[in-house]
C-alpha cells in the first residue's frame, strides 16, 4: 500500500479561533474526514453555529468560548470536556494583526499582538505536548503566513510574530520529535477572511497583490483546509519542523 491515510476518522482535533475564516474552513474539513473537534473562539453564537455545522458531517464537536490569551482557562476547559481522551492534533489558528508602521506602533498594541500570536501559541503547545508525550504521538499545527518569511509593507510585530512561528515550530520539532510528535506550521497568503475583507474590497491593493502573486488570485479556503488535512493526518508522519507556504507562489516572488 503506497498511498498513506488522509483519513481523521477517530481523531481528536482542538483548534483555536475556529469558527470565522481559516478555523472555520479547518474545522469543517477535518469533520469530513472524520475527526472529532473542539472548537474555541470568543463568540459564543458563532460557536454555536459552527458546532451545528461539524456535527452535521457526523462528528462529535465541543465547545471553549474563551479569548485566546486566557490559555490557562482554555487548558483547564479541554481537560473538563474531553477527560482522558487523546489530543491527536492541536490547531494554534487564532491570531490577529494591528496594521500599524513602525514608528506609531504602541506598547498597548506590541503587548496585544505578541500575546495572542506568540505567546498563546507557546504555551498551548505546551500543554498540547505534556498530553501527546504520554500517548507518544501527535500532531501541532501552528498558523504562520508569508509575513513571517517575506518583509511586508506594514504590520511588523505582525510579522516578527509570525516569523517566531517559524522558528518555534523548528525547535518544537526538535526537542518533542523523540516523543513521536509532530509540530509543523502553514503560512498563508491573502485568504478571504475577517482580517482580510476591507483589504480585499479594495481594487488597487488587490491588483498589487496579484502582481506579486505567480497563480495571480486570492487564494480559496478549501485550498489551505486540504493542507491542514494533510498536516493532521498519517500522511504526513516523517514530515516535522516545516513550514508548507500556501500562498500562489508569492513567497518565490516577493516584494
Amino acid at each position: 500500500m503506497y498511498l498513506p491515510s488522509f483519513s481523521l476518522n477517530n481523531k481528536l482535533a482542538v483548534i483555536t479561533g475556529s469558527t470565522k475564516g481559516i478555523g472555520r474552513a479547518i474545522a469543517l474539513a477535518y469533520a469530513e474526514s472524520g475527526a472529532d473537534i473542539v472548537l474555541i473562539s470568543r463568540t459564543e453564537n458563532d460557536l454555536e453555529r459552527v458546532k451545528e455545522e461539524v456535527e452535521a458531517y457526523g462528528s462529535q464537536a465541543f465547545t471553549v468560548c474563551s479569548d485566546i490569551k486566557d490559555y490557562s482557562y482554555i487548558i483547564s476547559k479541554v481537560d473538563e470536556l474531553i477527560g482522558e481522551r487523546p489530543i491527536d492534533i492541536w490547531v494554534n489558528n487564532a491570531g490577529m494583526n494591528i496594521r500599524t508602521e513602525a514608528l506609531h506602533v504602541s506598547e498597548s498594541e506590541w503587548n496585544q499582538i505578541l500575546d495572542t500570536n506568540m505567546k498563546s501559541s507557546f504555551f498551548l503547545s505546551q500543554a498540547a505536548a505534556k498530553r501527546m508525550v504520554n500517548q507518544k504521538q501527535g500532531k501541532i499545527i501552528n498558523m504562520s503566513s508569508v509575513g513571517g518569511h517575506v518583509a511586508l509593507r506594514t504590520g511588523v510585530v505582525y510579522a516578527m510574530t509570525k516569523s517566531a512561528i517559524i522558528q518555534m515550530t523548528k525547535n518544537l520539532a526538535m526537542e518533542w520529535g523523540k516523543y513521536g510528535i509532530n509540530v509543523n506550521a502553514i503560512g498563508p497568503w491573502y485568504f478571504p477572511t475577517a482580517l482580510t475583507e476591507k483589504l480585499l474590497q479594495d481594487e488597487a491593493y488587490v491588483k498589487d497583490i496579484l502582481d506579486r502573486t505567480p497563480l495571480n488570485r486570492i487564494g480559496k479556503l478549501e485550498e489551505l483546509a486540504g493542507t491542514a488535512v494533510y498536516l493532521g493526518s498519517d500522511a504526513s508522519n516523517y514530515m516535522t519542523g516545516q513550514t508548507l507556504f500556501v500562498d500562489g507562489g508569492m513567497t518565490i516572488y516577493g516584494f
